[in-house]
């Protein structure tokens, strides 16, 4: 960071905000934050002794070297005005990477799904790096990893190019599909030049070679896993009540990895083969069985005679690749009902998705769909019964979670009317919004 020493950040709240502020308080820089409101984020970085300030505050502005904000911050943000008054560089979180990541050794993972998990298994592999990364590793409680260090693992974000500005030493894609493409002026080959542009960026590349973009980048020098034929001999089994996935890699012998489904054995098998000419391989073997997972990525919150699962997933293909996995955790549960609760991430996202999520859901489930979580898009009529009634699905207002010892239930509702009880069996959620609130929660009096 040279000169800079003291940072302050507009909406420290944000997970990516706040894992930049971790990192840095971590790496011996002064960080001071604002936010319009106070969350459980804010809370633990008051704790680490970082100064917030709620909501924003034109006094919040003094001697920082820099302020960095958010995606989400205006131009016209008192603290942005007032920074600017003083003289005070602003950038944002994109502009500000160079800085922060230019002197580091840097596992950059990108992608468009798997990229958290690869980054949390791949600092489970690295404990010795610091750690940033888009969700909580189960790991050490944490998106980020807050150690002083000279290598950190980071999780890239291609949606805003950003990723552009990791400065990669290793450049590791699980895939390249297409999203977020509003951002790429919806030019296909603008996003996958991109996409390239951020391995050449690299001296040392890991990709996924059956991806239908990335196979065709057969001139790159990289190393190249190809899941069909290099990940063999899958199995899953329960240890005390976790599921687990053990496969063979390559001539690398087996391999055990918490989660289940040929994706999870994917995204373990680049961050293994990130690192075989760097780490020993029976270390490697042994430091993978540290990951145990991340929240919200099929996050077992309930185990016992009612099984809830809580997934991010707001994607067709996230949410195909997770039910394989959810339905192979049901036959080692011996569990025959399989219910999903599916609250839609943004209008945009399910309206450019529409095909793909009306048969993601497979077979042999029950549905039940949530109100789009708008994310601060306007209302769009959708009429789901429509589109998805070929799942005779229910469609439901919210999720109340009862917890009365061991009586668990979830009530599905309309309004004040209690639609079904569930009681028993698996269910997962899927969604970016406040479902997740729903279901780990007891919201009984609410």
């Amino acid at each position: 960071m040279g000169k800079i020493q003291k940072i302050h950040f507009i909406g420290i709240g944000g997970i990516g905000i706040s894992g930049l502020a971790r990192y840095l308080n971590a790496q011996g820089v002064a960080i001071s934050g604002s936010d319009i409101k106070e969350s459980k984020t804010t809370k633990e970085l008051q704790q680490m002794g970082i100064k917030i300030t709620i909501p924003h505050d034109a006094s919040a502005i003094n001697d920082q070297d820099i302020v960095v904000h958010s995606a989400i911050i205006k131009q016209d943000n008192i603290e942005i005005l007032v920074a600017k008054q003083k003289g005070i560089a602003v950038l944002s979180r994109k502009e500000v990477l160079p800085l922060i990541l230019g002197d580091k050794k840097v596992y950059s993972v990108a992608g468009a799904h798997g990229k958290s998990t690869t980054s949390a298994i791949l600092s489970a592999l690295l404990p010795e790096s610091s750690a940033i990364i888009g969700a909580i590793s189960k790991e050490f409680g944490s998106n980020v990893r807050q150690i002083k260090s000279e290598s950190v693992v980071f999780e890239a974000d291609e949606s805003d190019q950003s990723f552009l500005s990791s400065n990669p030493y290793c450049a590791i894609v699980v895939n390249a599909e297409a999203e977020h493409l509003e951002n790429y002026n919806y030019d296909l080959h603008l996003f996958h030049g991109a996409y390239a542009q951020f391995l050449l960026n690299s001296s040392k590349r890991i990709i996924n070679a059956e991806d239908s973009y990335l196979e065709t980048l057969s001139e790159l020098r990289a190393m190249r896993l190809f899941p069909s034929k290099d990940i063999r001999n899958i199995h899953y089994h329960l240890i005390n009540g976790e599921p687990y996935t053990q496969f063979e890699l390559k001539s690398f012998g087996l391999f055990r990895v918490w989660g289940i489904g040929e994706h999870i054995a994917l995204d373990a098998s680049l961050a293994i083969l990130s690192l075989v000419d760097e780490v020993g391989i029976e270390v490697l073997r042994q430091r993978l069985l540290n990951f145990k997972g991340i929240e919200k990525r099929f996050d077992v919150i309930l185990k016992g005679k009612l099984t809830i699962i809580d997934d991010y997933a707001h994607h067709p293909t996230e949410v195909k690749a997770t039910l394989v996995a959810v339905h192979r955790y049901a036959q080692l549960l011996n569990v025959n009902i399989v219910t999903i609760i599916w609250q839609p991430h943004k209008y945009s996202r399910l309206l450019s998705n529409l095909e793909g999520f009306k048969e993601c859901f497979g077979k042999n489930i029950r549905l039940i769909i949530l109100p789009v979580y708008a994310a601060s898009e306007e209302y769009v009529k959708i009429d789901f019964m429509e589109h998805f009634g070929h799942y005779q699905p229910i469609l439901a207002t919210h999720i109340k979670r009862i917890n009365q010892g061991n009586n668990q239930r979830l009530l599905v509702m309309n309004h004040h009317e209690v639609l079904l009880e569930i009681t028993e069996g698996l269910s997962v959620g899927f969604g970016a919004g406040d479902i997740t609130t729903m279901l780990r929660y007891d919201t009984s009096t609410t």
